[in-house]
């Protein structure tokens, strides 16, 4: 199975605070769920 090349991150709108990607699930109105990308470093 191949290693994942991004992950998710909640974050809060209003703030701009990283949160967990299960809190901003609960709250879809007030929050963003991005996907960021790894690259080589």
């Amino acid at each position: 199975m191949a290693k994942s090349k991004s992950s998710k991150i909640g974050r809060d709108a209003k703030t701009g605070q990283f949160i967990p990607v299960s809190e901003a699930k609960k709250r879809p109105s007030t929050t963003v769920v991005e996907t960021i990308k790894k690259g080589k470093s």
